[in-house]
């Protein structure tokens, strides 16, 4: 089975996706087991297969080089090689239609000052998350995604910054709490 894809990034992307002396294209290349071709004046970056041991490194190579075209660190995207991490990508303009200010004000919502808001998110639900563009990107696994896109749907629908982190906490006390109860009943590899 041969494997090819093509994407397109933004160009001020392309120098990250690279990595200084090609590092981080090199990385992402060898550990996926993909080579990689990338178009510095398109943004069009081509993925292809190298006969993998496993199917889906290819796969996850495209959602690395997705999430470093998305503002994510190449360090940050790597960590979708690990666990059952995936990407999720929001479009801001499925909130507030095409108006550049509206998309600014609900950035600078989900952002904070100083970045704080991205952070308490970050910290309360376990994902990890960008804000470029018109798009907000999130990396986490299954429970850690859910609870980050809730959080991020929540503030770019207009709720007030302190339901949204009372919703973070009280869903990580359920998740602790379950995780003590199947502790307790000696079913930890559920």
């Amino acid at each position: 089975m041969s494997f090819e894809k093509s994407i397109l990034i933004p160009l001020d992307r392309i120098g990250a996706l690279i990595g200084k002396s090609g590092k981080v294209k090199s990385k992402i290349e060898k550990v996926c087991y993909v080579k990689i071709e990338v178009n510095s004046e398109t943004g069009e970056i081509m993925i292809r297969d190298m006969g993998n041991i496993e199917d889906m490194l290819p796969f996850k190579a495209v959602e690395v080089v997705m999430a470093i075209g998305r503002g994510f660190s190449p360090e940050k995207a790597m960590r979708l090689l690990q666990g059952e991490n995936t990407l999720h990508v929001i479009d801001l303009r499925e909130f507030v239609g095409k108006s550049p200010s509206h998309i600014e004000r609900i950035k600078g919502r989900i952002i904070g000052e100083g970045g704080s808001v991205r952070h308490n998110i970050e910290e309360l639900s376990g994902a990890s998350i960008s804000v470029y563009g018109r798009t907000v990107a999130i990396i986490g696994e299954g429970n850690q995604l859910r609870h980050a896109v809730d959080a991020i749907s929540a503030l770019s629908s207009g709720s007030m910054h302190g339901a949204v982190y009372n919703e973070l906490e009280e869903a990580r006390r359920r998740e602790k709490l379950k995780r003590l109860q199947l502790w307790e009943d000696g079913n930890v590899f559920d």
